[in-house]
């Protein structure tokens, strides 16, 4: 048929639009089981971790699972209580701030002799005085409050999918009757977990460590707020490109309201960006290297793309969700050119075109 091509193209318009259109309104739904399957990656290469220790390689693999999963339970309760406390203290000392901003302003005002100057005083009622920290901070930690019921979700589903992974395979080839699919299906999810998996599992600790750097610079200057705000870059790490400046962008600039004083502001951002710079082009280029072989311009649209669905979680999994999207239409030869597209260099294909055929 002349039109097929048009027809392919048409069908596969409409289909885009129906997973995004799913995804948009089922987001309540899939959020916390995707963030569940995530987190179940980085527990077993978590896992595998302990495995390889002198003392703990003796346990038997679901006592090790079962360290893990209390570990992440309490690591999700720990973090539940810090910004519980960060929410109390943010109300508390927000008006100080305010304070602290306004006259801050005000001493530069006076310096350039500005204190008398009818613009500069609508100036500032226009801009800084408009301005309620208290309701953006509130507002800010308000929207991670609100994932906490998504949290429980995450940790209950990921429990259950870390009980049964090891059962996959065996479903998996009962459910497929044909061996060469079953076959394909095992190659695809294998490598699927092994590219994903390692990638979470070396991301993890690199913002580990960046999370401990940046506590230490904000405990060394005095920041309120410091561990939370640490925890915050280090989640935030997660999105590439922009994710850990953003992170650092809130910590400067409350550090100006708390401090009053631009030198010690310009110093803190300096040590923090230092900590960003050296993490995203320094370490993570030498321990994560381009093992999961996406184009840069594809990973700004995936980021683009997951905000717009699913917020600050879906700019989190924009990564690893791409990346599982090319590693499936590599896979097979009708939809191998996705790959390619999607792609920063073009890799030998999984299956050669001939392994697609059918019997």
């Amino acid at each position: 048929m002349k039109n097929a091509p048009f027809l392919n193209l048409a069908l596969a318009v409409v289909l885009v639009l129906s997973v995004g259109w799913l995804l948009l309104i089922g987001r309540a739904i899939l959020l916390p089981i995707v963030m569940a399957v995530i987190s179940v990656y980085i527990m077993v290469s978590a896992v595998e971790a302990l495995a390889r220790q002198p003392v703990l390689k003796h346990l038997p693999v679901f006592m090790l699972r079962a360290l893990v999963l209390a570990g992440f339970i309490i690591s999700f309760l720990g973090l539940a209580i810090v910004l519980a406390d960060t929410v109390r203290e943010i109300i508390a000392v927000a008006p100080v701030y305010e304070a602290n901003l306004i006259a801050l302003l005000e001493g530069i005002a006076e310096r350039f002799g500005l204190e008398v100057q009818t613009l500069w005083a609508d100036m500032l009622s226009a801009t800084v005085e408009q301005i309620d920290l208290q309701a953006i901070a509130l507002g800010t930690l308000g929207g991670f409050a609100s994932v906490g019921f998504t949290v429980f979700l995450v940790v209950i589903y990921a429990g259950f999918l870390l009980a049964e992974r090891g059962r996959f395979p065996q479903k998996l080839s009962a459910a497929l009757s044909h061996e060469a699919n079953t076959a394909k299906a095992l190659q695809v999810v294998n490598d699927i977990n092994v590219k994903i998996r390692r990638y979470l599992a070396v991301k993890t600790l690199i913002n580990l460590l960046l999370g401990l750097v940046s506590y230490s610079i904000l405990w060394l200057f005095g920041v309120d707020f410091a561990l939370f705000w640490a925890v915050a870059i280090a989640l935030l790490n997660y999105i590439p490109y922009v994710g850990s400046y953003v992170g650092v962008a809130f910590p400067v600039i409350l550090s100006l309201g708390q401090f009053a004083s631009l030198p010690t502001t310009l110093l803190l951002l300096v040590l923090l960006s230092s900590a960003q710079v050296f993490v995203g082009n320094v370490l993570e280029p030498r321990w994560i290297g381009r093992q999961l072989n996406m184009s840069p311009f594809v990973v700004l649209v995936a980021l683009s793309i997951w905000s717009a669905l699913w917020g600050i979680p879906g700019a989190i999994l924009a990564v690893p969700m791409t990346s599982i999207l090319i590693i499936v239409t590599s896979s097979f030869a009708s939809t191998r050119f996705v790959a390619i597209l999607l792609s920063d260099r073009v890799d030998p294909p999984l299956v050669s075109p001939s392994e697609d055929q059918s019997p």
